[in-house]
C-alpha cells in the first residue's frame, strides 16, 4: 500500500502521533491472517461451542484469534490500549480518557463460523480521537485481505500478497443492490426495503458487507439492528477510504468510544451516493433502537 500522491490529503501529524506507516500496515495484516490461521485449524477439526453471558456463541477460535492479535498489537505498540470483544470492556472513566487506542473483533462472525458458511473475518481498527483511522479486515477462507488506512486508501490483498486499489461505486445499480445480514433481520429493515422498492438483496454475514460495498459490488447497508463498535469500526476505515460513508440516521459519520455502552446507534453504509438513502426511511419514531 503506497501513499497517495496529493500529499496535501495526507494529515502528517495524524500519521506520526498514530504511528500510522507502510511498516504498520502491512504488519497489521500479518497479525490479521495470523489470527486466521488459528480460527481455520479450529474450524477444521470438531469444535465445542459456548454460550456467552448475552447468549451469543463462543469457541476456541474467537479465544485463539484474541490471544494471537492482542499479542501482536502489545509488541507492535505496547502504549497503546486494546478493546477486544473477547476480553472484559474498561469503564468508560477510563477510556473516554484514551485518545487513540486498538478496536478489535477477533472473529466477527461466529454464527457464520458455526454454519461453516465461511462468512466470517478477523476485524483490527486503529481508532484515533473517536475516528476508525486504520481498519483491516481478513477473510480467512477466502485468504483475503481489505485494508483501508487515512492518507493511504483502500485495497484488496489476495493471498499472495497481491494488492487492488478497491473503490464504491460511482452510481447505484438498478435494481439496487442491497446487502444484509444474514442472522439478524426485523420489521424495520424490511419496511425500509418496501419504501426503497425494486432491489436485489444479498445476505451475508460478519463485516464482509461493508467490504463488498468498499469495492464496489454492492450500493447500500442499512443495519437497523444491533451491532457493537468492535464490529464495524476496521470495515468502516476500508469503507470511508474507498470512498464511501458510514453514517448514523441522522447523516452524521458512525463515531467511536463517545459514551460508555459499547452499542452502535443505527447505521447505514452507503457506496453509490447518487441517490438519498436516508430520506426513504418511513417514520423514524416508528425505529426503535
Amino acid at each position: 500500500m503506497k501513499p497517495l500522491n496529493d500529499e496535501s490529503l495526507i494529515d502528517k501529524s495524524l500519521i506520526d502521533e498514530s504511528l500510522i506507516d507502510e511498516s504498520l500496515i502491512d504488519s497489521i495484516v500479518v497479525l490479521a491472517e495470523k489470527a486466521g490461521q488459528a480460527i481455520l485449524e479450529v474450524y477444521s477439526s470438531e469444535f465445542e461451542v459456548q454460550s456467552k453471558a448475552d447468549q451469543s456463541p463462543l469457541t476456541q477460535a474467537d479465544l485463539a484469534a484474541h490471544l494471537c492479535i492482542v499479542a501482536g498489537l502489545e509488541a507492535l505498540t505496547p502504549d497503546l490500549p486494546i478493546i477486544s470483544e473477547e476480553a472484559g470492556l474498561p469503564d468508560f472513566a477510563e477510556r473516554s480518557r484514551w485518545q487513540r487506542y486498538w478496536l478489535v473483533d477477533p472473529l466477527d462472525g461466529t454464527k457464520e463460523f458455526v454454519n461453516r458458511n465461511g462468512e466470517f473475518t478477523v476485524n483490527i481498527a486503529l481508532i484515533d480521537q473517536g475516528n476508525p483511522v486504520l481498519g483491516v479486515v481478513h477473510v480467512p477462507v477466502q485468504n483475503t485481505t481489505y485494508v483501508g488506512c487515512e492518507g493511504f486508501g483502500a485495497e484488496r490483498r489476495d493471498s499472495d500478497g497481491n494488492a487492488v486499489t478497491i473503490h464504491v461505486s460511482s452510481s447505484s445499480s438498478q435494481p439496487v443492490r442491497v446487502v444484509g445480514s444474514r442472522s439478524h433481520r426485523g420489521a424495520s429493515l424490511d419496511a425500509y426495503l418496501k419504501e426503497l422498492g425494486e432491489c436485489d438483496m444479498i445476505p451475508m454475514g460478519s463485516s464482509l458487507k461493508f467490504c463488498v460495498i468498499a469495492e464496489g459490488g454492492a450500493d447500500l447497508y442499512p443495519r437497523l439492528g444491533l451491532t457493537s463498535e468492535w464490529d464495524t469500526a476496521a470495515a468502516q476505515a476500508v469503507v470511508e477510504q474507498a470512498g464511501g460513508r458510514v453514517v448514523t440516521l441522522d447523516g452524521k459519520a458512525m463515531k467511536y468510544n463517545t459514551k460508555s455502552e459499547i452499542l452502535n446507534p443505527y447505521f447505514f453504509v452507503i457506496g453509490a451516493a447518487d441517490k438519498d438513502w436516508l430520506a426513504l426511511l418511513p417514520d423514524r419514531s416508528s425505529i426503535s433502537e
